[in-house]
């Protein structure tokens, strides 16, 4: 089966669905299952180098108490699926497109299961700064992908624009958050639901595995 994540690497909500969507998987080991990567851009018009992390929280949000409101919930979260959030460390809100891009190519390396991770980690519990090139480069070099390749790659426009046009495509389906979950191309969820939900959500998208059912399926997320 496949599973299709729309995500942005800079939420931390779908840090949060991540680790739910694991332990849902958890629970059918026996089950082969591959998931893609779906770019969605929470804040497409940032500048590329980003936006210091204070002044986009207070223009969002409005005062720095509801900020921290909103910063000890989310962590209380992350506690119950062992991630340790350490927003206070994060200096900048980062321009996302090229994270996006890293996970691509790691995809050709066959890690973008692991790169996504590496970058949810790094900048949520790290604070780094995952919009930054010269750190995205050292990520990648980190998790053994090609780092003079990668760095061409980075420097150049390469998958910049099906980044773009297939945030684009997730708008156009009515997904408007993240993060969301489309099994087998037939079945959408969004949020980061508890794996109870998502574990029901993996049954009927095998249930629906026949190419009979498959045909018949209200969207298709296929590039």
């Amino acid at each position: 089966m496949r599973i299709q994540v729309i995500f942005d690497p800079g939420c931390p909500w779908c840090y949060i669905g991540k680790r739910q969507l694991e332990r849902a998987l958890a629970q059918h080991p026996s089950n082969d299952v591959h998931i893609d990567w779906w770019p969605f851009l929470l804040n497409p018009d940032l500048p590329a180098e980003g936006i210091d992390r204070t002044t986009y929280l207070i223009r969002k949000f409005g005062s720095e108490a509801r900020v921290g409101r909103i910063h000890l919930a989310i962590a209380d979260v992350g506690q119950s699926v062992e991630i340790d959030f350490a927003f206070d460390r994060i200096r900048r809100t980062p321009n996302t497109v090229n994270a996006h891009r890293l996970i691509r190519f790691a995809a050709l390396y066959g890690r973008a299961d692991a790169m996504v991770e590496a970058l949810y980690y790094s900048h949520f519990v790290r604070g780094r700064d995952i919009g930054d090139t010269h750190f995205l480069i050292q990520l990648g070099g980190e998790l053994g992908l090609d780092v003079r390749s990668l760095r061409s790659y980075l420097r150049s426009d390469a998958e910049l624009s099906a980044v773009y046009s297939e945030n684009a495509r997730a708008h156009r389906l009515g997904i408007n958050g993240v993060p969301a979950f489309v099994f087998n191309g037939g079945f959408v969820i969004c949020g980061a639901q508890e794996p109870l939900v998502l574990s029901r959500m993996l049954d009927l998208g095998w249930e629906a595995h026949s190419p009979a059912v498959s045909e018949r399926s209200p969207i298709s997320l296929e590039r």
